[in-house]
């Protein structure tokens, strides 16, 4: 009983300390390829497998209920602490090389996901290339605007140019 209430409230405290929460089944799935899966989002997750009550008791104390009625069967949970999108990618990726693993559903900013979402979430470009597109953005408009405040004196001066010339004329 105590080692339940230990593995309740540490699998609470993941929950809450969590920025997102993927739920995967690996039914059929060998040690070695659960190995490579925590291995391949070790950077931004933790990959955990625990009993289903103990889950479902430990995520209704951190006040998730989204994932109640997907608690059926082996479940593991990716407690993502670092790039959501990053962990979304190498799930759907690990799931296209081994089939047996299905990702049921997710939380994420306060709010349940399901499996398509997740999937969307997978889609999305990492927070490097969508930041350097931001940057190239700003970049662009920028150079806009200095050549635009570059065009500005140059054409005063080009018509006070053909003013002066028609004066002299």
């Amino acid at each position: 009983m105590a080692t339940k209430e230990a593995t309740v409230a540490d699998l609470q405290q993941k929950f809450e300390e969590s920025s997102a929460v993927l739920l995967t089944e690996y039914r059929g799935l060998t040690v070695a390829q659960l190995q490579e899966l925590r291995r391949s989002i070790r950077e931004h997750a933790t990959y955990a497998v625990s009993k289903n009550t103990l889950t479902k008791i430990a995520a209704n104390n951190a006040g998730i209920t989204a994932f109640d009625d997907e608690l059926a069967g082996p479940s593991a949970i990716a407690f993502v602490h670092g790039d959501t999108v990053a962990v979304a990618k190498a799930l759907r990726d690990f799931a296209k090389a081994h089939p047996l693993l299905v990702v049921k559903a997710g939380y994420f900013d306060g709010k349940p996901l399901t499996a398509a979402e997740v999937g969307k979430l997978a889609d999305l470009e990492s927070r490097e290339v969508l930041l350097a597109k931001a940057a190239g953005a700003m970049q662009a408009s920028l150079i806009g605007a200095a050549q635009l405040f570059n065009a500005l004196p140059a054409k005063a001066a080009r018509g006070f140019g053909a003013l002066q010339e028609k004066q002299d004329a």
